[in-house]
């Protein structure tokens, strides 16, 4: 919604906004930007009838501005309503989507076909650091476009990518994640089978085929599916995956013939594959690979995306919005290739629907348990689930002290408590890997800031 905000006052619109809990990197991105964001849910922040509100999903019956906006009949849209009229419009879409991985590998995309030349569109559920803004509006035909799964309003209870009518798509993953609006896996495919059969039949879907559920969805569409992944039966592969330091380097297959090495600005085999999927799209969209290595190997990441917050005493302190135990799990493996020999810890907060709740007990333990020193903390907002389906922190950090049979994993409540014991146990040469899709209220500075005195 930051984003979006910011993309409506670069077109000259006058916007406004209200929020109940706005915290980095967006508030500082809204405050650069002169976006005069209410604090709090008031009909009088429409006392002045703006000419359309824009009503983020989040929001729901019962908001005093949103039961305003329906009592004065006062235009409004949908997020995705309002990026399909305000950026896309008749221009070609590149939907980026998938459980895991949408935002980095749309900023990478973006930047990708920037640095080839082409003036794409773009708008990320991020701050890509390349362009310092999560959105452009661009000049060429093409926009690419992060596609969510998750609901688009109260009043649209549909995915997001729905509204963006794609030509083409690259389809990252898809594991079941978001339990608090689908049933079950096959309740999440259903939503990405919608999608396949949006694309047009003179239109293009890449997909992972590491994920048998991709395999499964795209057989819904009548459009050429390039396939990628691990599997000898894609059309494309990776080979010869190394990393150094803060940047990785792979040489893409096509039907096992390789197109030579590829340097890119990220770390970790699940960034390495985000990046195939984007060498794919442009090589299969007729792109000459000479105008496209400059780009891979200059991105630069997105906030918040394995973000490097500083170094202190010798501890090197990395952000990352990983809340799905797969996106945990490559995460900590990525950190632990990159730079190995190095004591890793993971702090981890569940805050997200599903991270609360007890679905991914198991597999959250496994996650976590692939790095040294594990510190899990309470529960986000854990009145929000019911009892009866949250997640056990306690049991979580038993079952990996059990595997483990000493005291790997620990449960501390409280940023500041976290940020003592990280900062007063860590020694030199340690990574401290901090996960969470919230501010986790400044734990990582906080760390940082203790590792200093």
């Amino acid at each position: 919604m930051a984003s979006l905000a910011g993309l409506l006052k670069g077109q000259g619109y006058r916007v406004t906004g209200s929020d109940q809990n706005v915290y980095p990197p967006m508030s500082t991105y809204l405050a650069q930007a002169g976006i005069d964001v209410q604090n709090g849910f008031d009909a009088q922040h429409l006392a002045d009838r703006p000419d359309l509100v824009i009503i983020g999903n989040a929001v729901s019956r019962g908001n005093p501005e949103a039961e305003a906006v329906l009592d004065s009949n006062i235009p409004y849209l949908s997020f995705p309503q309002a990026l399909g009229k305000f950026l896309i419009g008749t221009r070609q879409s590149i939907v980026v989507t998938g459980t895991h991985g949408k935002t980095t590998t749309t900023a990478l995309a973006a930047w990708v076909l920037k640095r080839a030349g082409l003036d794409p569109g773009f708008f990320v559920g991020g701050v890509p650091l390349n362009f310092g803004s999560g959105w452009h509006r661009g000049e060429s035909d093409q926009v690419v476009l992060e596609g969510d799964e998750y609901d688009s309003a109260f009043f649209d209870k549909g995915p997001k990518f729905l509204h963006y009518r794609p030509k083409s798509v690259i389809l990252t993953s898809v594991e079941f994640d978001h339990a608090d609006i689908y049933r079950d896996l096959d309740h999440l495919k259903e939503a990405f089978r919608s999608l396949a059969r949006l694309v047009p039949a003179s239109g293009l879907l890449v997909a992972c085929y590491d994920y048998p559920a991709v395999r499964e969805v795209v057989k819904a569409g009548s459009c050429r599916v390039v396939s990628y992944g691990d599997d000898e039966i894609c059309d494309w592969t990776v080979r010869n995956i190394r990393a150094d330091g803060r940047r990785s380097y792979f040489d893409p297959c096509f039907r096992e013939v390789s197109e030579g090495t590829v340097e890119l600005g990220a770390i970790g085999r699940h960034n390495v594959k985000n990046a195939l999927g984007v060498y794919v799209l442009a090589r299969e969209l007729g792109m000459d690979r000479s105008n496209l290595l400059e780009g891979f190997a200059s991105f630069s990441g997105v906030k918040r995306r394995q973000e490097f917050k500083g170094e202190k005493r010798g501890v090197l302190v990395i952000d990352d919005f990983a809340h799905h135990p797969t996106a945990v799990a490559e995460t900590i493996k990525a950190v632990r290739d990159a730079f190995s020999g190095r004591r890793v810890w993971a702090i981890f907060e569940p805050r997200s629907n599903t991270s609360r709740r007890n679905v991914f007990e198991r597999e959250f333990s496994l996650a976590l348990s692939l790095a040294d020193r594990v510190v899990v903390s309470n529960l986000h907002q854990p009145d929000k689930i019911p009892e009866a389906e949250r997640l056990s922190v306690e049991r979580v950090v038993d079952a990996i002290n059990q595997s483990a049979g000493r005291e790997q994993a620990v449960a501390i409540n409280g940023a500041d408590k976290i940020a003592a014991h990280v900062s007063t146990r860590a020694t030199v040469g340690d990574i401290v890997l901090v996960m969470s899709n919230g501010a986790f209220d400044g734990v990582q500075d906080k760390i940082l800031s203790g590792l200093a005195s």
